[in-house]
């Protein structure tokens, strides 16, 4: 779970992503426009404790309709192009509701990356495959330099997600969350397009079968 910056109203996204046809899909997942059916799932998801605490933008308890109001407000941001909220969900069961990821513009080329998984979705390597689809998709669709992410100090499993996705820290600061009565250190961090070109331009290296081998040194 990650904290989410303050936003923008710049346009961020292309008219492509500017329709709930849009989706992203991993070796796992689908990442797609919330719906108002996500709404029961994503309240039982949304009302823990310790989810709320760690990212600070979640109310609790979860008040009733507010997890109505959220998928609506999401739809709207996402249709005009300054935000785009995915609810994340199963590759194969589509309308099982995870958790949330999203991105904000910031301005000067810039956006932030949130997210969110519900405690029955936490330790299964699902907040970084979503992530990285979400940064692939940002700086294959849109001409953003970079993106910026922040994790509560409190919050190691946050942190490393992002290094995962590699994002290089920045350093800490004292930030204000929505559903925090006052200033906490957050762990800031940052992801270029040059970084982001350099990692996705990475590649395994093909292991030879041992056939393969001996029929080479005999030769």
């Amino acid at each position: 779970m990650s904290t989410e910056t303050p936003w923008s109203s710049e346009s961020l996204f292309p008219d492509l992503m500017r329709d709930d046809v849009f989706r992203i899909e991993t070796k796992r997942l689908w990442l797609r426009w919330p719906r108002v059916q996500d709404a029961a799932q994503m309240a039982r998801q949304a009302n823990d404790a310790e989810i709320a605490d760690l990212t600070g933008v979640l109310p609790h308890p979860y008040p009733s309709g507010e997890a109505e109001r959220s998928v609506f407000e999401s739809r709207k941001n996402n249709a005009l192009g300054a935000h785009l909220f995915f609810a994340i969900t199963p590759r194969r069961a589509p309308d099982t509701f995870m958790g949330r990821i999203s991105s904000r513009a910031l301005g000067n080329g810039r956006c932030s990356l949130g997210y969110w998984l519900g405690r029955d979705h936490w330790e299964q390597g699902f907040a970084t495959e979503a992530a990285q689809a979400v940064i692939d998709a940002i700086f294959t669709y849109t001409s953003m330099k970079e993106i910026e992410a922040g994790a509560r100090v409190i919050n190691p499993a946050s942190r490393q997600v992002l290094e995962k996705c590699g994002f290089q820290y920045v350093g800490a600061d004292m930030m204000q969350l929505p559903q925090l009565a006052g200033p906490v250190p957050v762990d800031n961090f940052r992801l270029s397009r040059t970084v982001w070109a350099c990692l996705k331009g990475w590649r395994s290296p093909v292991v030879e079968s041992s056939e393969k081998m001996l029929a080479a040194q005999a030769c």
